[in-house]
C-alpha cells in the first residue's frame, strides 16, 4: 500500500471510528496530524514509518471490528478464534494504548519520521521469532508494543499465557539502568509479567538459550514478576 492509499484509509477509518469508538478517531487524528506536512513522496521512502502505519491500519480495522458487534458474547467468540498472543493485544494492551495518554508516542513518532529511529536488534529478534514458531510457540510483534511498551516480543507457548519480552546487547554498565527503566515502563501499562533478556553477540548458542527462557517463563513465570535474564 503505497503512502495516497495510506492516507485515505486512515481517513476513513476516522470516519468509522466516530460513531463505534471515538476515542480510536482521535488517535488517529493525531496520527492524520503528524503526517500532514509530509508529502507523499517523501513519506513513501520512509519504509519503517509506513510499515508502522500498516499494523495501525490492521490493529485499527480488527478492533473496529470487534467493537461493532452487537453484543458481549459476539465479541467474546471472536476473542476466541484468535492466538493467545493476539487476544493479548486486541483484547488488553492495543485499547489500552488507544484509551492512554502515551508519554513516549510524541517522541517515539517524530524519530521515526526524521529517521533516528533504528532497529539494531532487528535481525537476532527475527531469529528468535523464527525459533520460537519452530519450537511450537507464538509470538506477536508491534511497533507500538516496542517503542511504547518496551517489548520486542510477546510469546507464549502451552500454556498459551502471553509474555512480553524485550531483548537487549546492552553493556553490563548500562544494564542495571535500563531494566529499571524497562520494568518502569511495564508496570505503568499494567503488563503483569516481563522478561528482560540481555545476550553477548560473541556466544554462538544465544539464540538457542534466550528462547529456551523465553519459552520456559512464558508457561511458568508468575503474575507480578518482572525478571533479569543475562
Amino acid at each position: 500500500m503505497q503512502a495516497k492509499e495510506i492516507k485515505d484509509k486512515i481517513n476513513t477509518l476516522i470516519e468509522q471510528a466516530s460513531s463505534i469508538d471515538p476515542t480510536l478517531a482521535r488517535r488517529l487524528e493525531e496520527i492524520n496530524r503528524w503526517l500532514k506536512h509530509t508529502k507523499l513522496g517523501s513519506l513513501n521512502s520512509k519504509p519503517i514509518v509506513l510499515a508502522f502505519l500498516l499494523e495501525l491500519i490492521t490493529d485499527s480495522t480488527i478492533w473496529l471490528l470487534i467493537k461493532s458487534l452487537p453484543s458481549p458474547e459476539e465479541q467474546q467468540a471472536k476473542f476466541a478464534q484468535m492466538t493467545p498472543n493476539e487476544r493479548y493485544w486486541y483484547g488488553y494492551l492495543f485499547p489500552k494504548w488507544i484509551n492512554a495518554t502515551d508519554s513516549k508516542f510524541y517522541i517515539w513518532k517524530q524519530k521515526m519520521m526524521s529517521g533516528e529511529f533504528n532497529q539494531v536488534d532487528s535481525d537476532i529478534i527475527k531469529s528468535i521469532a523464527q525459533d520460537i514458531v519452530r519450537r511450537e510457540g507464538n509470538f506477536w510483534q508491534r511497533y507500538i508494543a516496542d517503542l511504547s511498551m518496551a517489548t520486542d516480543l510477546i510469546v507464549s507457548h502451552h500454556d498459551k499465557k502471553p509474555l512480553c519480552i524485550q531483548i537487549t546487547s546492552v553493556s553490563q554498565q548500562f544494564q542495571r539502568q535500563k531494566y529499571q527503566d524497562w520494568q518502569n515502563s511495564l508496570r505503568s501499562w499494567e503488563i503483569e509479567r516481563g522478561l528482560f533478556v540481555s545476550y553477548n553477540p560473541a556466544d554462538s548458542n544465544f539464540i538457542n538459550q534466550l528462547v529456551n527462557v523465553a519459552l520456559y517463563n512464558s508457561d511458568h513465570l508468575a503474575e507480578g514478576k518482572y525478571i533479569n535474564f543475562s
